[in-house]
């Protein structure tokens, strides 16, 4: 029995009243099933730019993209980025810096992933979605329903290790992704700070957060111990440990080394699982969407594997990518934080205001997109996609501190999603339409339940 004094020792911070995760669950409880409508009802109701005081603390909610450019491009030096409560995950690796460390810890890692590295990298991508379709043969064949974004966290895990790490991955996927999904649940981070507060004692059960992040902390150095596969040169752990070893670099230490791992086996990793399930959804639920990527497929590459020219020429696979991340962005929200006072919109901006860049509006807003709850691959190709209206779609952030691995994580998922419907129709047999978690990251509430069937 642990009290929850202690559990709350090793998970401070996501779910502290002071936390901005912990304030936004109050503001999302307007509608259970999708609670990004709540905040698109209030800035339909109160402007782009809302205010909302929280004791002693002010949350700026923006719905514009002239102010997602202004606070990320424009007056990018004004806005810092806000990371409390996920340092316990990332350390202090570059998610979570800002400033001039932030572009010294950045540099060593940049080249892992210039578009050149991707030829280099897609073997691994296939060798990790191999094995993902051995294991949904044997599903195909038992029957049994699978929660899908465990299925895709766990191949994108693969991915990233093969790629970037020349590693088999040296822990259990399954394992990992309940630490995750744990963690980043904010309500039950709310549940562990109320107990707190009324001196309760209780059982943490193997999910609960501190476990969570104990089996976590132990990830890394397993990755950076384990054997290579290949004794690759050129990989983001060889880029990441030249780094260490360079005496110009103080600052990236073995213990820098570690974070830098978490945020890429953390981050990287779900943001792209989470894409790849929606996608894998929305295929299921639109059969003519599934059938035109499995016909791309076998017009591109036919019955070889797919090179780095292939991507290239998997137009409408890539336009559904881009398209699930319009209407379930991972990231749905971007938080800054104010070093100085101005104005945005009319509204007063305080040094130390929190604020939220509420991305999910603008991928649904009609104003800049027809139907905006339909999905339109179309969107993301041709003419359509020329003219779409700057800073209206931002899965991957915006300006010089947007995601490192974004281009990355599309060609991941388009190559995934391409592959794996070739041979298999997976088939949505959970509630419709699927709830949604706003927590951290856009999850779905209670996952998405497939079916696996094999193709004949």
């Amino acid at each position: 029995m642990m009290t929850a004094q202690e559990t709350h020792g090793q998970n401070h911070q996501l779910g502290e009243e002071s936390s901005i995760w912990f304030k936004l669950t109050a503001l999302l409880k307007g509608d259970p099933q999708n609670p990004m409508r709540t905040l698109m009802a209030m800035a339909d109701r109160y402007g782009p730019v809302i205010p909302v005081n929280f004791g002693n603390q002010r949350v700026v909610m923006l719905s514009e993209p002239e102010h997602f450019k202004h606070v990320l491009v424009t007056k990018g030096d004004d806005y810092i980025k806000y990371f409390d409560g996920l340092k316990p995950i990332f350390g202090k690796s570059m998610i979570t810096n800002d400033g001039a460390l932030w572009q010294k810890i950045r540099m060593p890692q940049q080249p892992a992933f210039h578009p050149d590295m991707f030829a280099e990298y897609i073997p691994y991508f296939l060798d990790a979605i191999q094995t993902k379709m051995d294991i949904w043969a044997d599903l195909a064949k038992s029957g049994e329903t699978v929660e899908m974004v465990e299925q895709t966290w766990t191949l994108a895990a693969d991915m990233i290790c093969k790629a970037l790490f020349d590693r088999d991955m040296p822990f259990n996927p399954h394992v990992v992704f309940k630490c995750v999904k744990t963690y980043t649940d904010v309500q039950g981070h709310k549940s562990i700070r109320l107990k707190v507060n009324s001196g309760e004692e209780f059982e943490m059960t193997e999910e609960g957060a501190s476990k969570a992040m104990e089996i976590w902390a132990n990830v890394p150095p397993a990755v950076m111990g384990a054997d290579p596969r290949e004794e690759r040169e050129r990989t983001l752990l060889t880029m990441i440990q030249a780094a260490v070893d360079d005496p110009d670099v103080p600052e990236f230490d073995q213990a820098q080394a570690v974070d830098e791992l978490k945020q890429y086996l953390w981050a990287g990793t779900e943001t792209t699982a989470l894409t790849l399930a929606w996608a894998l959804y929305l295929a299921s639920k639109h059969p003519d969407t599934a059938e035109r990527i499995r016909k791309e497929g076998e017009e591109v590459y036919g019955d070889r594997a797919p090179a780095a020219a292939d991507y290239s020429a998997l137009a409408y696979t890539r336009a559904v990518v881009q398209e699930t991340m319009r209407l379930y962005p991972p990231i749905w929200g971007f938080i800054r934080v104010a070093t100085k006072a101005e104005e945005i919109g009319g509204k007063e901006i305080r040094p130390g205001d929190r604020i939220m860049l509420f991305a999910y509006g603008a991928h649904h807003s009609p104003k800049y997109w027809d139907e905006p709850e339909e999905f339109r691959p179309e969107r993301f190709m041709g003419d359509a996609a020329r003219k779409r209206k700057p800073y209206t779609y931002l899965p991957f952030g915006g300006g010089k501190r947007s995601c490192i691995g974004g281009a990355m994580s599309q060609v991941e998922n388009t190559l995934a999603l391409s592959i794996l419907l070739r041979r298999f129709r997976p088939e949505y047999v959970g509630n419709e339409p699927p709830g949604i978690n706003g927590t951290v990251t856009l999850t779905p509430k209670g996952g998405l339940m497939f079916k696996i069937r094999e193709l004949s």
